[in-house]
């Protein structure tokens, strides 16, 4: 089959045949037919994730399940489908608990295994992990949903527990951060869009968010266009400097939720935590989605409150995938809104 891959980190992504995967005893097998081009890819290419050589990226897609295992009961072949990028194990205290998005023997693709830029991809416990995809949706919008804005979803409702009327300030307009502008809207929250370029802002701002504000020392601003801090806030880029704007931009009792990856020099980086212990403020992570979530997700796509196509930017072959994803080195992207790559 054919598959992008790269032989060492930073080396050129090309298109070659590779063997088609084998298909786990609960797993099941699907034939990619769109694929997001996302940052976290492109960690990946860069070395910040550890990763086995060489490596087929990918990790947010949808297709058409080609193969069941001998354990595998709820799917079959012909279905269509998408799956979150955290795979749960489906057997340990996490994942009957409903929380496979931190199950600790989760696997990846486009990380812990082989990705979804191929025309097929693997994946374990298919019973759990596999979401039916509606009728009504078409593979490219479906593969916006694996990672950025499902990862949205669930930091929002699940972590921020983001009320109606309550303000959220977004820090950083990209895929994960429009997707949380386009959520927080749906969900009737007031919004705060901050980012360096006009560009993302004009989007954020065509998304529904109330005010944007240009990524200079914002936090003076954004506490006074909510009235003393926002309620919640995400850092949906990820360093030391957003992580610090979001938490000091909340007002008492507000919750700060970490959605950007913090890889790097980042890892360690300082909050202010005088003001989390006066404010009583909540630091809390958020990392994807669990495939039981993708339910109440698919509703509100159902009946129009969420459309996850608007922030498709542009669609591109898996001959070009490597292409934008090294594009991604530069500090202005070649490419705006969510790139997919058809397969």
């Amino acid at each position: 089959m054919r598959a992008v891959v790269f032989d060492a980190v930073g080396s050129p992504l090309r298109v070659i045949e590779v063997a088609p995967p084998e298909c786990p005893a609960d797993g099941a097998v699907i034939e990619v037919k769109a694929t997001g081009i996302c940052r976290s890819d492109w960690h990946a290419w860069r070395g910040h994730e550890e990763i086995s050589l060489p490596h087929v990226p990918g990790h947010e897609f949808s297709g058409v399940v080609t193969q069941t295992g001998s354990q595998v009961s709820a799917f079959e072949v012909g279905d269509r489908v998408t799956v979150p990028f955290v795979n749960g194990c489906g057997q340990c205290d996490w994942c009957r608990a409903g929380q496979a998005q931190v199950c600790p023997h989760q696997t990846q693709p486009g990380f812990s295994e082989a990705g979804s830029f191929a025309e097929q991809v693997a994946i374990p416990a298919a019973d759990f992990n596999l979401i039916h995809l509606p009728d009504a949706m078409d593979f490219v919008t479906a593969a916006v949903l694996g990672c950025r804005f499902a990862t949205a979803f669930h930091a929002l409702t699940a972590q921020a527990r983001l009320r109606a009327e309550e303000w959220l300030a977004v820090f950083g307009c990209g895929g994960v951060g429009l997707s949380a502008v386009m959520i927080a809207v749906a969900l009737r929250a007031r919004v705060v869009a901050v980012d360096p370029s006009p560009d993302a802002l004009a989007r954020a701002a065509d998304l529904g968010a109330e005010v944007t504000v240009a990524a200079t020392d914002p936090v003076a601003t954004v506490r006074s266009i909510t009235g003393g801090g926002a309620h919640s806030s995400v850092d949906a880029f990820g360093s030391a400097m957003t992580a610090d704007w979001s938490v000091r931009s909340l007002r008492a009792r507000g919750r700060h939720v970490q959605v950007g990856l913090m890889l790097g020099d980042n890892e360690r980086a300082p909050l202010p935590w005088d003001l989390v212990v006066a404010r009583e403020l909540e630091v809390l992570g958020s990392h994807g989605i669990a495939a039981r979530e993708y339910p109440a997700l698919l509703a509100m796509i159902a009946d129009g409150r969420l459309e996850p196509q608007r922030l498709i930017g542009s669609v591109v072959t898996l001959e070009q995938a490597g292409e934008v994803l090294m594009a991604m080195d530069e500090p202005v992207p070649a490419h705006s809104g969510i790139v997919v790559a058809t397969v």
